[in-house]
């Protein structure tokens, strides 16, 4: 039932993305641009050109960063585990600046690469940080890990912005937005993200056995360094390319999942499905508020989600503490 409500939710707010925007469009034009497409028309080329690819972004990447935080929040055992809060966005934000400084012109699929190399970067160094092969990974030192590396990185990025003058440039791209998704760039990145999307909720059996712990999960006869490899490079690949799309949005990752086990309960294989769907719709209403807000201007989609994530952040940090307590 979650999951049919989720689908619905995401038809509606993907009709709502294309309906609304900054400009405003008459209803008709955009139906007119989805069954009828003419070049000549000024309104239907915008939505169909700009509206359409911003809105499959949103779809992609929200739910790219949702089953990211779902999977990290499940591999790690650590409720306030997500791709951002370890360092991985941090990680693709640097590597990104030092596209933009030293190769301007690289492609969007060089920009994707880099992206990934720089993720991979982050999760290595806070694993490696926390003794990845310890039998028992502590969740604290985890987070502190990745909280550490993530400001290193971001220090280094704004270090690279400023020597190289590129500060505008980062900080736009910094603040998170899909407004520069376009339908070449979207090409390039799809097929990682859908790809990483199945293979997540083919993992999704192995992320409950993993969440249960290394000795159980051994136990159950889960091959445990395997099957964590597997799941840190589907979170490599769902980070990497979401962050090269739209900025290191955060807190999505973080937010969706615990929402969505309020409604499904502990078990990843219904977890990861309804994150996909959930992160989906938050980042479509999230873009809707963003453009609408202030319109004819933007509010970085960042901003929306930091509003309110760093309260739900909170709120989750002082219910753990009184859990452990």
């Amino acid at each position: 039932m979650f999951l049919l409500a989720g689908i619905a939710a995401v038809a509606l707010a993907a009709g709502l993305s294309l309906f609304v925007g900054s400009t405003p469009i008459a209803p008709d034009q955009v139906i007119g641009a989805l069954v009828a497409p003419d070049m000549a028309n000024q309104e239907r080329v915008a939505v169909l050109e700009l509206r359409g690819p911003r809105t499959l972004g949103c779809i992609l990447v929200g739910a790219a960063f949702a089953v990211a935080g779902a999977i990290m929040q499940g591999v790690t055992r650590n409720p306030l585990a997500d791709s951002g809060l370890l360092g991985i966005n941090a990680g693709a934000a640097f590597a990104l600046a030092l596209c933009l400084a030293l190769l301007p012109g690289m492609s969007f699929a060089g920009v994707v690469a880099c992206s990934f190399a720089g993720a991979a970067l982050a999760l290595a160094a806070v694993f490696g940080a926390v003794s990845f092969r310890r039998r028992n990974m502590d969740p604290v030192l985890l987070v502190l890990a990745g909280c550490a590396v993530g400001l290193f990185l971001t220090a280094l990025a704004q270090g690279v912005a400023i020597f190289f003058n590129i500060g505008y440039a980062l900080t736009f791209w910094t603040a998170g937005g899909v407004a520069g998704i376009r339908a070449d760039t979207l090409a390039l990145a799809a097929p990682f993200m859908v790809v990483a999307l199945v293979a997540a909720c083919a993992l999704a059996r192995r992320v409950s056995v993993l969440s249960l712990g290394d000795e159980a999960a051994a136990g159950l006869g889960v091959a445990v360094g395997k099957s964590r490899a597997l799941c840190l490079a589907v979170v490599l690949v769902l980070a990497g390319a979401a962050v090269a799309l739209a900025g290191p949005v955060a807190f999505v990752g973080l937010m969706v999942p615990h929402i969505v086990r309020r409604f499904v309960g502990a078990d990843y294989r219904a977890v990861i499905p309804a994150s996909l769907v959930a992160g989906s719709a938050f980042m479509l209403l999230a873009d809707a508020a963003a453009r609408t807000l202030i319109a004819p201007s933007e509010v970085p989609i960042g901003i929306i989600f930091a509003i309110v994530g760093v309260p739900f952040f909170i709120w989750c940090a002082r219910r753990e503490a009184t859990g452990l307590d």
